[in-house]
């Protein structure tokens, strides 16, 4: 074992320690005391359920990371990456196919050992806390679907990135993050009306009223678009949600079918003013530009790491491939991309007060933010008091009592008209 096979070993570790860490004091801090602010909207058998369902999260998901844990050991130790390389490269294909087929097999093994543990969370955990209606033939729709689109769209980068790496030299790092970043971006563009249509229907929202007090409020905000569409989320659960997706024409605000079942029409204009809030805040914009320059930094990194010969001898690989490094270098970026992943979270959570501020100042109501917030907290059993550790690490957003403190400290005596920055 050499000293990168030490250093993954040991990054591993201290990933695996800091998140079971978090998950203790996360649970440690769980009360039965309901918060003052839910008091009438969560009564006791509610709330305790809430907890149960974080508890029994919490340990199957200590139950799954173990499992991942122990089958990347078993898998290595055993010198299984060379196993399936020297197999593949039994059929002489040239390196770029070797790279598909070698990465294909190592994703479908990983696909195939979560299969099991994504059908008991989906029909034993979600099923036993309401949350489930999920039928075998959307389930298994679902993953052909996913398979589908990883094979349409995720072989042609991976091919593009292979032969770069193969070809181009010391240029080859910056051709990948031009060609990844117009990919990425163009997916932005047409995922809304013809990705996300394969898994969910989406419908113009019918109730008249409700559309006119909408665009109504999008007009005098200066929020460029013509319909809001109604997505069948209770096709696979009962939570609720609304969300933000696209840019230009192809830009939607979508709202679950469970959040209109719900929530009063001025909930659901304080929920669709939150979710305009990130465009005229160019929250998403922003978030996008932090995310190419995170992939101009891992293909850097990749480019220096990728012909390293510890980095193969740390897994016992007879020949080197620049489609194995591609691998091996994920596991030695995990620390740095645990660290993003951090700095992402918090950015992202100061982009949901500003949100929340925003659809406050612009419709001058700030009960139905908070009512709105409330409601979504109960009807998925959200945790109102996750520990300041846990949400580092693992929160895209605020805790929902920290927002809706921030929200009745704001001034709302006369609506503000905002149009970005």
């Amino acid at each position: 074992m050499n000293y990168l096979a030490v250093v993954i070993l040991v990054f591993i570790t201290a990933d695996l320690l800091l998140n079971i860490t978090a998950d203790y004091l996360n649970l440690r801090d769980l009360t039965d005391k309901i918060p003052y602010h839910f008091k009438g909207i969560y009564n006791t058998e509610k709330y305790l359920q809430s907890q149960a369902y974080l508890r029994v999260n919490t340990r199957f998901g200590w139950i799954t990371s173990g499992i991942d844990l122990l089958v990347l050991l078993t898998f290595w130790f055993a010198a299984g990456f060379d196993i399936v390389d020297q197999w593949i490269r039994a059929f002489g294909f040239g390196p770029i196919l070797n790279g598909l087929f070698f990465i294909g097999i190592l994703l479908l093994f990983k696909s195939v050992i979560s299969l099991p543990l994504s059908i008991y969370s989906t029909f034993v955990i979600e099923e036993r806390f309401g949350f489930n209606r999920t039928g075998l033939k959307t389930f298994i729709g679902d993953r052909l679907k996913g398979l589908g689109l990883a094979l349409l769209l995720g072989v042609p980068v991976l091919s593009l990135v292979l032969f770069f790496f193969e070809t181009a030299g010391n240029s080859a790092w910056w051709f990948c993050w031009v060609a990844v970043t117009l990919f990425s971006l163009c997916i932005q563009f047409v995922a809304p009306t013809w990705i996300m249509p394969i898994f969910n229907k989406f419908e113009p929202l019918e109730d008249v009223e409700l559309k006119s007090t909408i665009l109504s409020y999008a007009q005098s905000i200066g929020f460029p678009f013509s319909n809001v569409f109604v997505m069948d989320g209770s096709k696979r659960s009962s939570k609720s949600n609304a969300f933000f997706a696209g840019f230009g024409r192809h830009k939607r605000i979508v709202l679950f079918d469970t959040l209109i079942t719900n929530h009063t029409k001025g909930e659901l204009l304080a929920v669709l003013a939150h979710e305009m809030g990130h465009y005229r805040k160019r929250h998403i914009i922003k978030m996008v530009i932090y995310g190419i320059l995170q992939t101009g930094l891992m293909f850097y990194l990749l480019s220096l790491a990728i012909t390293h010969p510890a980095l193969f001898d740390a897994f016992f690989m007879t020949e080197n491939s620049i489609y194995a490094g591609f691998i091996f270098f994920g596991m030695l970026y995990a620390p740095l991309d645990f660290f993003f992943g951090i700095l992402s979270g918090k950015l992202s959570r100061r982009h949901e007060y500003e949100a929340d501020r925003f659809a406050v100042s612009t419709t001058g109501v700030k009960q139905d933010m908070i009512d709105a917030l409330k409601k979504i907290s109960v009807d998925n059993l959200t945790n109102l008091l996750p520990h300041p550790f846990y949400v580092s690490l693992h929160h895209s957003h605020p805790p929902v009592l920290d927002r809706i403190r921030a929200i009745e400290s704001l001034n709302t005596a006369i609506p503000t008209v905002e149009r970005g920055v």
